[in-house]
């Protein structure tokens, strides 16, 4: 039986210990989280999540569902049949009508809960907010490939992300900032140009199915890599291409073919940056492209290599 020791430990705590210092939220985070709003329906990235593991409380990190409870009701949220023990808590909602669930360890509003509407034998639809949760991928053993991380910044985050989330060995593609000054900056902010962050996408890969090299090949070739400050119609320092390495290897690896582009005629602009510390961007950002059923305005591919 797989064990969930290490997230059931943060839900525990000792008698006397200071306040709890949460996870630091957005601005859209707290309008569900702490002010008990709701994401617009269809928008959130795990109405249609299938991988296996635990979803947990964005706010403090504490497991609430597992993947197995999972089921589509086509209501446009996240919908669990049952919850871990002890892991929500139940209170009426300020509406009189609905009952309101909420995170027990730390009081964050998840959603809803529904009973006898016959979806499952369990007959209970707990209604939750995406934006309201975290996943944490199922290690079986101590064999699981481990995924690697690749961050990529070629103008709009939107079209890299489509583009990388299409490439194989791909496990996710989270659309955010990085490379600034400010800490967890907005959208807004990051288009004014005031915090030196890009637009930038953070690709999680398993290395047993794909390589740097090939998704660093593939960012080459779904955007113009000579384009100065800039991508296509997106123009400023937040849409520059970089390459954001985390060790010497990737960075190696980019100046190579980088180098191969030069000698095939290309006036590469591309950049190479360490990595630095990568924040998420709002919800209404991840996946943007797929919720939207249409194709990026900006980016398309074009062989290089």
């Amino acid at each position: 039986m797989l064990a969930y020791i290490f997230l059931a430990a943060l839900m525990s705590g000792a008698s006397g210990a200071p306040a709890p210092e949460y996870n630091k939220l957005t601005a859209e985070e707290r309008r569900v989280i702490i002010e008990k709003g709701t994401e617009r329906p269809w928008s959130g990235k795990y109405v249609n999540h299938k991988a296996d593991g635990v979803y947990v409380c964005k706010r403090c990190d504490a497991p609430l569902f597992q993947s197995g409870d999972k089921f589509d009701s086509h209501c446009g949220w996240p919908s669990f049949d049952d919850a871990l023990e002890g892991a929500i808590k139940k209170q009426p909602d300020a509406d009189g009508v609905r009952t309101e669930i909420v995170c027990s360890n730390c009081g964050a509003h998840l959603g809803h809960v529904f009973h006898g509407e016959e979806f499952t034998p369990k007959n209970t639809r707990h209604c939750v907010n995406s934006i309201s949760l975290n996943f944490v991928r199922r290690q079986e053993t101590d064999e699981t490939e481990k995924m690697e991380a690749a961050v990529f910044a070629g103008g709009c985050f939107w079209g890299v992300e489509y583009y990388m989330e299409k490439a194989k060995g791909v496990h996710s593609v989270v659309a955010g900032f990085t490379g600034g000054r400010k800490e967890s900056p907005s959208y807004e902010e990051v288009c004014k140009g005031v915090t030196g962050h890009l637009e930038a996408v953070k690709v999680e890969y398993d290395p047993g199915k794909t390589t740097y090299e090939e998704l660093a090949r593939l960012f080459f070739e779904i955007h113009d890599p000579t384009q100065v400050n800039g991508q296509g119609p997106d123009i400023g320092e937040q849409y520059r291409s970089v390459i954001f390495y985390k060790n010497e290897e990737q960075k190696k690896i980019a100046l190579k073919l980088i180098q191969i582009l030069k000698e095939k005629g290309y006036n590469v602009s591309t950049e190479l940056r360490p990595a630095s510390v990568f924040y998420e961007a709002e919800e209404y950002h991840q996946d943007y492209y797929e919720k939207k059923g249409v194709k990026p305005y900006c980016h398309g591919y074009t062989k290089r290599f």
